[in-house]
């Protein structure tokens, strides 16, 4: 059985951004001056820089979410039993999807809810399906350390499937990926890159796939 899970991409290198606020000003006093100083320090605890150096973060405490859009492609993809030549290469093709952060294990990692869609070539007939996925991912993201990795599992809905075929899969995945938060304002950017796999659950078949994806991801 041909192994479709080559190691094929390394991961990126951390990406920092830094900016830096100072100002320097002569002492003086007064009660107007006194209050313009405290009016000023407050302005500067909340203000947000480019790359997240900010003194009070718009990402700070588990009340706060984020939501990521992507577009991935398989780079390498093999399906069994499924379609009339039994056992193909590179059927799988585009995936989208939104990953929406809903929870937080205090200093150690996220659930997050993914859906997707993604689309398939198998036997020169096109399919494609829906995905709903609880995914862990670690470290959490208030540590902002730029690398995570994770896994999930749940269920694919086809939309469109061949004969004879099951239209529900379980669906799995393993992740690696490289997120940076608040490059522009709240706006950041991620990639991603992993496998994932899909079981049919009411018929014989499988399909497993190496992808990579790339994003954008909004803090709220």
């Amino acid at each position: 059985m041909k192994n479709v899970f080559s190691v094929f991409l390394p991961l990126l290198l951390p990406i920092s951004l830094f900016a830096s606020n100072a100002s320097a000003q002569q002492p003086v006093v007064g009660r107007d001056a006194a209050s313009k100083y405290f009016q000023k320090d407050n302005q500067d605890d909340n203000t947000t820089y480019v790359g997240g150096g900010n003194s009070q973060s718009t990402f700070n405490g588990s009340s706060d979410h984020y939501l990521a859009i992507h577009y991935a492609r398989y780079m390498a993809s093999q399906s069994y039993d499924w379609g009339k030549n039994g056992q193909q290469d590179d059927v799988g093709k585009n995936n989208f999807g939104v990953t929406y952060r809903v929870g937080e294990w205090y200093n150690s990692m996220d659930l997050n809810i993914r859906m997707e869609y993604s689309d398939y070539n198998v036997s020169d007939e096109n399919t494609s399906k829906i995905s709903f996925l609880p995914v862990i991912t670690f470290p959490d993201a208030n540590s902002r350390f730029p690398l995570y990795f994770g896994a999930g599992a749940g269920l694919g809905i086809f939309m469109k499937q061949t004969n004879s075929k099951s239209a529900l899969t379980l669906d799995y995945q393993l992740i690696a990926g490289a997120r940076f938060f608040n490059v522009f304002e709240n706006t950041g950017f991620f990639l991603e890159a992993g496998l994932r796999n899909s079981l049919f659950l009411l018929s014989s078949g499988q399909i497993n796939g190496t992808f990579l994806a790339a994003g954008l991801v909004f803090t709220f």
